[in-house]
């Protein structure tokens, strides 16, 4: 299937719908993620604290899809923030997906309490000076993380990977983003056990285009500019969640479904000011 791509600021193009790969493990996880490449996804993404990079760079050399033709992404763990830690995880995760580069890597969450993560950011910068990471970026930061590692470095994040879907739908945030010149990446698209696809504003549209709420969720993503990485291990969604260009959404249909945010809207206890992960 063709997927549209996005621009991002160091101008690497970055495929526009992702494949997330949390929790997918062991040689179930192998063959979702080979599923996933066989249905036409080219980003893939993983974690050190997925555990699952070896499952994913074994799906990768299992698929025959051309290392050009992927764009692999990992997040660096909070326990790895000092500079030095931050450059042995990067090794570390090249040598568990059996890659000599990863397109992109972020910083999975600040955890401000520990106040490393300018440091891990500097030796992402430097990392990709080396070539061993193409794209830099973050995950979960707030603005003021944002403009911190900005103003202390002169460099700023390629992406923000970041709970959005329509519960919560970040408005504020991206602004920040658009601002800056930061792409905005999505995890939990579609609202794991809370997917809105009951909402009238979803219901409506699915039937009036003929497709799943699920797709029109995604749709949506597309249209406010953001990167989805759905994921899923069976193969008819897999295909479902990047068949997203057969329709458009009107503008009044993307204000309703934006519209459904909630000040609760979070999946769980996930404020990037207090909740921290090692």
């Amino acid at each position: 299937m063709s997927v549209p791509t996005r621009t991002l600021n160091d101008g690497r193009a970055i495929p526009g719908v992702g494949f997330g790969t949390y929790p997918l493990t062991g040689d179930d996880g192998i063959a979702a993620v080979v599923s996933a490449l066989e249905v036409g996804y080219r980003l893939l993404d993983t974690a050190v604290n997925y555990e699952n990079e070896r499952e994913v760079g074994e799906a990768i050399r299992r698929s025959g899809v051309p290392r050009d033709e992927l764009f692999v992404t990992s997040k660096l763990p909070g326990r790895h923030h000092g500079y030095d830690d931050a450059v042995a995880s990067v090794h570390a995760s090249l040598e568990r997906l059996g890659l000599d580069h990863l397109d992109l890597h972020l910083i999975h969450w600040p955890n401000p309490s520990v106040d490393k993560y300018v440091e891990a950011w500097r030796a992402l910068v430097d990392l990709r000076e080396q070539g061993l990471v193409r794209s830099i970026g973050v995950s979960n930061f707030t603005e003021a993380h944002l403009e911190r590692i900005i103003a202390e470095t002169g460099v700023t994040p390629a992406v923000n990977q970041v709970e959005l879907h329509p519960y919560f739908p970040q408005r504020e945030l991206r602004a920040v983003h658009e601002r800056l010149g930061i792409q905005t990446e999505s995890w939990s698209p579609l609202g794991k056990r809370q997917a809105p696809f009951t909402e009238p504003p979803v219901a409506a549209a699915a039937e009036k285009y003929g497709v799943t709420p699920g797709q029109v969720i995604l749709r949506w993503q597309l249209q406010l500019g953001s990167v989805p990485i759905p994921k899923s291990a069976t193969v008819e969604r897999q295909r479902a969640n990047l068949d997203l260009l057969s329709f458009d959404l009107t503008g009044d249909e993307t204000e309703a479904i934006t519209a459904l945010g909630r000040a609760d809207g979070r999946l769980f206890d996930g404020d990037p000011d207090t909740h921290e992960e090692m």
